[in-house]
């Protein structure tokens, strides 16, 4: 591996500086206790110090890295779309009225909330619909893993809708979806 010109200054401001704190270290040990000649050698022993976090932060990028987890599995991994449940949605009314337009064909990825458990979800707005804000909608919602999430909504049960760090809608679930075989 080649040295850069970064990493070459750097060694040779670290090998500078040690050999400052080792003159100093001589100097120290020499000079009269409480005299000005000690006191500045002490000081150029000090300069040392901040190098030694270089030093340390250099020997843990040497070791070895491990290979980061694997991410989770996601909907791009699932494929095409095949609904776990029909729900019906009441998107909320926005606090601004120039934010109240109509939610818009598409796919939408969100949390499905009970109480404080939430199960990743997405459902899709076909080309040319669109969902007006206020008015109950009813979609088909497709669950990430729905082995788990499920036994947790049975029909009548009711949820919110979380997309980011909003709760955007509140719905319940009319029934649920055979799984294709």
């Amino acid at each position: 591996m080649s040295t850069t010109k970064i990493q070459s200054r750097r060694r040779l401001i670290v090998a500078v500086l040690l050999c400052v704190a080792v003159g100093g270290a001589v100097v120290r040990h020499y000079a009269a206790p409480g005299s000005t000649t000690r006191d500045i050698a002490t000081l150029l022993m000090v300069l040392w110090v901040p190098i030694i976090g270089n030093v340390i932060a250099w020997l843990i990028g040497k070791r070895p890295r491990q290979a980061p987890p694997p991410a989770p599995p996601g909907f791009d991994d699932l494929g095409a779309f095949t609904p776990s449940v029909l729900a019906e949605i009441t998107f909320r009314k926005p606090a601004l009225p120039s934010q109240d337009i109509p939610v818009t064909p598409g796919e939408y990825r969100c949390a499905l909330v009970l109480d404080k458990e939430g199960f990743s979800a997405r459902w899709v707005v076909p080309p040319g619909d669109a969902l007006e804000r206020g008015k109950p909608a009813t979609l088909e919602i497709e669950f990430l893993s729905p082995a788990v999430a499920l036994p947790r909504f049975p029909v009548g049960e009711s949820f919110r809708v979380l997309i980011g760090d909003s709760f955007v809608a509140d719905g319940r679930i009319l029934q649920p979806r055979p799984a294709p075989q």
